[in-house]
């Protein structure tokens, strides 16, 4: 976790120092040299930050506090970069932007003029009281910096030369193809269907090696699995030969090789080269019926086990090959035909393995006792084999009911509790994620959810990227390397439970398993924590209830707050002022916990927020004054702040110094029914992605300066202005400069004065586009001269409004002509394809040219 923060920290620095000599700027005099000895030290930590945490993880405690030391000081450091960064875009942004000049009359100008000098020697001024304030900070932190670097030496700790690439994982237990049938409980799905594939009949026809896998996550009962198929009576009678290999982390060539050679009845122990050992196997497997079992593949390299293949494709046709891994990818590398998911146990099989095992050679007054405790223990267990035998372990030391109850009530994975037994297989999956990405804070950071909490993966992605763990090159997109990252993820069996759009078979949501969550938050110190407040002025924190007051803690950088019932908003959490990410989900319909009063000091006291959400239940039968109807003006203070999500809220306005908010990336304003504006300043936010106001009802125009956000992917919903005459008001020529888009709706079309105003959008020439959805005016009927123009107005328009030919995605609703025109059917990629309220449609064009994979006719009532 720490190495984790300080690799992220050392790459905002190198970057920072670059940008410095990139705009010929210089800090105060001997601050470049602080910054130097700070990057120094804090490569010198990160070289025996793979020890120190791994003594971590074995209890160390003044290990711990040293982490917990450097831990916090990388978060100040990072805090000090992001308002240098930020402080600098603001006097950039200041000096060339002047939104409200864009409003004023000629002569107004002029005076505007006068005071340009004055304002240039005040920002001299300011950017000079900046550079010394950042200046005191750096060194602060470099003193404390020094502290910690110089402490290190005392521990002792393993110094490692290639910090990314020596990573010394727990020592592994090699699997065996034997098992105690009787051990095994459940299953019988997984097994029957794995036996069927194992002696069916392959044709000869069939290309390549026949490969199967089971797939799940490690401790689930891949291994256990695939040794029941191993030895069934009915498979050894199938094959020739049967060979067990257990594969591993590190994918051994010659031991696999020799493995294999030995599994086949041969001697092994004169070969020693790898070309040797691939010509013994080619030479014993020749057109014999094998069953070869892969156990614990970890390395899913086609070019590393191509070598194998080759010779295993001498062998029969009808061989098979089974493959166990805990990552859904590697598997699909290997070629593998059938791939089988392993999934958790059901919780009276998990009940009934544990029972067997816990309950052995105990007396029926233990049994009767123990059982009530033992069976809550079991449903802990969440279906994990390896958990109840690992469990298993601890409670048959464990003799009276007092020490049953109290495994009961703690943290089940403690490690002083547990040990390495559940940890390893985890640690193993978590260390095996990429070092050099940020992959592994994406996962710690899911904690942050309470259990069995149903992550949607857009949202996931956005608070990834709001915490900047989402590391790209400048030609990659941020949210494609979310994309990856969650795809990571979800391969390695990190993630379960998926929900998939019915569209696309697009994953849309997903779960955590139990097991990880813990692990998770405690790999992260507790630094992502999530609470249950009720009426009671109590709140409910893995399992506990503890007064709000004494819940404040410093470590708490991620935290999630759930209001049920008639609960006030604890004022304690504005103590955690280092929060980074505040989720705030009012359920509270009839008396909201957090109203408009709170929302000045909580902006004052928690500056360091990169996220703010903030959600409320409403009842329309019991409406209360006490919702939040307006954003204070302070919110302009959360100057690290890079994603809102306001949602639903009653606001009628956003401040002007939203636009202050100079790193946001993304502002959620969906279904802010009653939001009649944005801030005129919104052409300061150059840094947003994703404009989301869709179901914005009450929003009538668009401020001219959104043309200014080049950096927009999204645009849920662009409003064209009805009337002529405000230059406030922005037409539809404004989309013109935002190249970027990805998705962007247009709403208002019947307000669109001049045909040309589409024509010069040049719509078409915006090749990033996959999502184009176009709302006209409300369809005219009967046969009047109104329905007339309307009807002419919307098929020029709509002719002139062409997209791109990258659209996968058109929406067209309200459309008030007879046809639609020609470039519909030119759409190559066009995979969904929605026409609603389209009343006058008399024609549709040759649909079946198109590459649809979803095709929605709503309300075109004069087709024929």
């Amino acid at each position: 976790m720490v190495d984790a923060i300080v690799s992220s920290l050392l790459g905002q620095l190198t970057s920072v120092a670059a940008d410095e000599v990139k705009q010929h700027v210089r800090l105060v005099t001997g601050v470049g040299e602080e910054v130097k000895k700070l990057t120094s030290n804090l490569r010198a930590i990160r070289a025996v930050l793979e020890d120190a945490e791994k003594r971590q993880m074995q209890r160390d405690n003044a290990v711990t506090f040293w982490l917990d030391q450097l831990r916090d000081a990388s978060y100040d450091m990072e805090d000090v970069l992001d308002e240098w960064t930020t402080a600098r875009l603001k006097l950039q942004i200041e000096g060339i932007d002047d939104d409200n000049a864009l409003a004023l009359a000629p002569h107004k100008k002029k005076v505007r003029s006068f005071f340009c000098a004055v304002s240039n020697c005040f920002g001299s001024f300011k950017q000079l009281c900046l550079r010394h304030d950042i200046a005191v900070k750096i060194r602060e932190i470099n003193g404390k910096l020094d502290d910690i670097a110089s402490q290190k030496d005392k521990f002792n700790f393993k110094f490692d030369e290639n910090v990314s690439n020596n990573v010394k994982k727990p020592e592994r237990v090699r699997t065996i193809s034997l098992i105690d049938e009787g051990e095994v409980c459940g299953r019988v799905e997984e097994k029957n269907e794995l036996l069927s594939k194992l002696l069916c009949e392959s044709s000869e026809q069939q290309k390549g090696l026949h490969v199967i896998s089971l797939v799940g996550l490690g401790g689930i009962g891949k291994t256990t699995l695939a040794q029941l198929a191993y030895n069934n009576d009915e498979v050894k009678r199938n094959f020739e030969k049967v060979i067990w290999v257990c594969v591993s982390d590190t994918f051994e060539e010659i031991r696999v090789a020799k493995a294999i050679i030995e599994g086949l009845g041969v001697s092994a122990s004169g070969l020693s080269e790898f070309e040797s050992l691939m010509k013994q196997i080619q030479e014993y497997i020749t057109r014999k019926k094998f069953f070869l079992v892969l156990d614990d593949v970890w390395d899913g390299d086609y070019k590393k086990w191509n070598p194998f293949f080759s010779c295993l494709k001498n062998g029969h046709h009808e061989s098979k090959i089974l493959i166990t891994t805990r990552d859904r990818s590697v598997a699909l590398q290997l070629g593998s035909i059938d791939i089988i998911p392993v999934k958790e146990l059901a919780e009276e099989e998990c009940w009934s393995l544990l029972e067997r095992l816990a309950f052995f050679r105990r007396s029926v007054d233990d049994h009767e006792k123990l059982e009530p405790i033992g069976r809550k223990i079991a449903h802990k267990c969440k279906g994990l084999p390896l958990a109840a035998k690992v469990i298993w372990n601890l409670l048959r030391s464990k003799s009276t009911v007092k020490e049953w109850q109290r495994i009961l009530d703690s943290e089940m994975w403690k490690v002083e509790e547990i040990g390495q037994g559940l940890l390893a297989p985890l640690l193993l999956s978590y260390n095996d994620l990429p070092s050099n990405s940020m992959v592994k804070r994406c996962f710690l950071y899911c904690a942050v959810f309470p259990k069995d909490y149903n992550m949607y993966k857009e949202e996931l992605i956005s608070l990834w990227m709001a915490q900047g763990y989402l590391n790209a090159d400048e030609d990659e997109e941020l949210e494609m390397i979310g994309e990856e990252y969650f795809n990571m993820l979800a391969t390695r069996s990190f993630f379960q439970e998926f929900k998939k759009d019915d569209d696309d078979d697009e994953i849309i949501s997903c779960k955590m398993h139990h097991t990880l969550h813990d692990f998770a938050r405690r790999v992260s110190r507790e630094e992502c924590s999530w609470a249950e407040i009720n009426g009671y002025l109590s709140v409910e924190i893995k399992g506990n209830k503890e007064s709000v007051i004494s819940y404040v803690d410093h470590k708490v950088r991620h935290l999630g707050l759930n209001f049920e019932g008639v609960a006030s908003f604890p004022m304690s959490v504005l103590g955690l002022n280092r929060l980074r990410t505040l989720l705030i989900y009012d359920e509270s319909p009839s008396n909201p916990s957090l109203n408009s009063s709170i929302l000045p000091e909580l902006f004052s006291k928690l500056a360091c927020l990169r996220t703010l959400v903030i959600r409320q239940s409403f009842s329309l039968f019991r409406p209360s004054p006490n919702f939040i109807r307006e954003i204070p003006g302070n919110v302009g203070k959360l100057i690290h702040l890079k994603y809102l999500k306001l949602s639903g809220l009653r606001i009628r306005r956003l401040p002007e110094t939203l636009c202050e908010l100079y790193n946001l990336q993304k502002l959620d304003i969906r279904w802010c029914r009653n939001l009649r504006k944005l801030p005129r300043g919104i052409g300061k936010l150059m840094n947003i992605r994703s404009l989301l106001n869709l179901g914005t009802d009450s929003l009538k125009y668009m401020p001219v300066a959104i043309s200014k956000l080049t950096s927009l992917r999204t645009l849920e919903t662009f409003v064209v202005a009805g009337g002529v005459g405000d230059s406030s008001r922005c037409s539809l020529k404004s989309l013109k400069n935002l190249q970027l888009l990805r998705e962007c709706g247009i709403e208002g079309l019947s307000n669109v004065s001049h045909i040309d105003e589409a024509e010069r959008l040049e719509l078409d020439n915006k090749k990033n586009l996959l999502r184009f959805r176009l709302v006209f005016g409300e369809v005219v009927g009967g046969e009047g001269e109104e329905r007339r123009r309307k009807k002419e107005k919307d098929e020029q328009l709509l002719e002139a409004l062409k997209p791109p030919l990258s659209v996968e995605e058109l929406d067209i609703l309200l459309y008030g002509g007879n046809i639609f025109p020609q470039w519909l059917t030119s759409l190559s990629n066009l995979r969904n394809l929605h026409l609603r309220g389209c009343l006058n449609c008399e024609h549709l064009p040759p649909l079946g040219k198109l590459p649809l994979e979803k095709l929605e006719l709503c309300s075109l009532k004069s087709v024929s």
